[in-house]
């Protein structure tokens, strides 16, 4: 070989060059797929057709009790709403929930690392719905129902077996859902 003939790369080299090339076009393929595929907003809980978690737990305020696992066992139906006095989309639910115990449903809350005089100034200004409301100051119960976040309303049947659950702000076009799947659980 002379001085000015250049050698061929070697073959490993070229792949090098087009690897990142390569990388770019399979993720912006598969970004393209992802984005032609139907939205699912459900969220598949795994813990519907499961019983409730064993639990006691002391009441959150001076106007209601507390609540426990026995409370879900008398062969009725309820809601079981997770909220919060410092969650924003719960004050947004509050006339839902009012409405749906207009309709007689009981509603049974557990409040969510909550101080009592919190719980009770919520209550006073967007209304107390509730039959019960436990105090979950470690969210340990939360966990164990799989709640991810406030609010969340789950439909109890009268064993204390989850039958459906709700995430998020109930809305108005949400309560007759809701009172199907109580009247599925009876």
């Amino acid at each position: 070989m002379s001085g000015s003939e250049t050698a061929a790369p070697p073959p490993i080299r070229r792949i090098w060059v087009w690897a990142p090339l390569v990388l770019f076009a399979a993720f912006g393929a598969l970004a393209a797929f992802m984005l032609t595929q139907p939205k699912d907003e459900f969220v598949h809980s795994q813990m519907i057709g499961k019983p409730l978690p064993e639990f006691a737990l002391r009441a959150a305020s001076d106007s209601r009790p507390g609540v426990s696992i026995d409370h879900f066992r008398d062969g009725t139906p309820k809601l079981l709403n997770v909220w919060a006095s410092w969650c924003l989309p719960c004050i947004a639910e509050a006339p839902q929930l009012e409405e749906l115990r207009a309709s007689g449903v009981e509603i049974v809350g557990i409040a969510i690392r909550d101080r009592p005089q919190d719980v009770a100034n919520f209550l006073s200004r967007y209304g107390n719905p509730y039959s019960r409301i436990g105090a979950d100051d470690l969210s340990a119960v939360q966990l164990e129902l799989g709640s991810s976040g406030v609010p969340e309303t789950f439909v109890i049947d009268g064993n204390g077996i989850i039958r459906h659950q709700h995430i998020g702000d109930i809305r108005a076009s949400d309560v007759p859902t809701l009172l199907e799947k109580l009247a599925e659980a009876r």
